[in-house]
Formats: structure tokens, C-alpha cells, sequence
């Protein structure tokens, strides 16, 4: 029960957080509230248009770091499971659940009045959930070849 749950944690808190991030919380003018004033700090003479750009490029790289991290608990949950047939199949479970979660996370911010749901954010993000997939199968299967 303990192998249970030190798997399938990590995994669970994450696609809630996911959750909580695709909320008001995390819209773009509250990120914009703190990326802003960094990068002015660091970069005082920065443009607005500047500014806009950097914000833009930061939020697309939060989709997909977020759902690399989300492929990552997927693939070590369902990589280590005893079930072999689970365990057999990890890597195409893994990507469904990032393809299946990326939808319906842009899906629910579409009825989020401060967030739009775009399918390029879930393309986004199943580019880093497929991204993190591939290095975990690359580093578990070092003869595998992608020719």
C-alpha cells in the first residue's frame, strides 16, 4: 500500500495543481504582476512591448515545463506499477493522460471568464509532456534507436 501511494502521489498532486493553475489565480494579469516587475528589476530600461513579449514566452514555457513535469509522474507511476501490463505500456499510458489532460485543461479554462482555452496551449503542452517522454525512454533504453 505504501509502494501505492509514493507512486501514484506525485502523480495525483500534480494533475491538481495543474487544476488549481488553470484557475483565476494564475490568469495573465496576475502573472503579469510578478513577471513584470522582475524582469524590470533585472532589466530596467525594458519597453512594454518588451515586456509583453517576455510575459507571452513565459507563460508558453510554464505550459510546457508543467506537463513535461506531469509526463515525468506519469511515466515514474506507471513505469515501477506491478501490474506488467500497466507497467508494459507506460509510455503510451503516460502520453494519453497528457494529451487527455492538456484537452481538458484548456477546455475548463475556456469557461473561466479571466482565461481563454486555446488548442494551441494544449498542443504546448503535449509537445512537453511528449518531450519528457521521449528523454525518460531515451535514458531507460539507451540501445533504442529514433531513426
Amino acid at each position: 500500500m505504501a509502494g501505492l501511494f509514493s507512486r501514484y502521489f506525485p502523480l495525483i498532486a500534480w494533475l491538481l495543481f495543474i487544476s488549481f493553475a488553470s484557475s483565476d489565480n494564475f490568469n495573465a494579469g496576475n502573472t503579469s504582476r510578478i513577471i513584470g516587475p522582475l524582469i524590470l528589476w533585472v532589466f530596467p530600461n525594458t519597453s512594454i512591448e518588451t515586456l509583453g513579449v517576455v510575459h507571452l514566452i513565459t507563460r508558453k514555457a510554464a505550459h510546457f515545463t508543467e506537463y513535461a513535469i506531469l509526463a515525468f509522474f506519469a511515466a515514474r507511476a506507471f513505469r515501477t506499477s506491478p501490474r506488467q501490463s500497466i507497467a508494459n505500456r507506460w509510455f503510451l499510458i503516460s502520453l494519453a493522460l497528457v494529451i487527455v489532460y492538456a484537452l481538458l485543461d484548456e477546455y475548463h479554462q475556456s469557461f473561466v471568464p479571466s482565461r481563454t482555452g486555446t488548442i494551441y496551449d494544449s498542443l504546448i503542452d503535449i509537445a512537453g509532456g511528449l518531450t519528457a517522454l521521449l528523454i525518460i525512454r531515451r535514458r531507460h533504453n539507451p540501445a533504442r534507436r529514433f531513426n
